[in-house]
């Protein structure tokens, strides 16, 4: 979907603003998705937790969700 799309360009966009090293994977079988209960797409899942589902966070909200996960390490 469009959302997805957009999702996975913003986050590849704070990845390369953030210089981190990290692997941007859109998924699209129904199979994994389940496997993270989301109800609603697009989702983004960081070190796989389910950091957003059902919306296109804003590049702000991604840079913070990454550096969480990075501090969280």
């Amino acid at each position: 979907c469009q959302n997805c799309q957009n999702l996975a360009s913003l986050t590849h966009r704070v990845v390369n603003t953030l210089s981190i090293e990290a692997k941007v994977e859109k998924v699209t079988d129904y199979a994994e998705i389940k496997k993270y209960n989301l109800l609603a797409t697009p989702g983004l899942v960081i070190n796989e937790k389910v950091v957003s589902a059902g919306r296109v966070p804003t590049e702000a909200e991604i840079t913070t969700f990454l550096t969480n996960a990075l501090m969280a390490e």
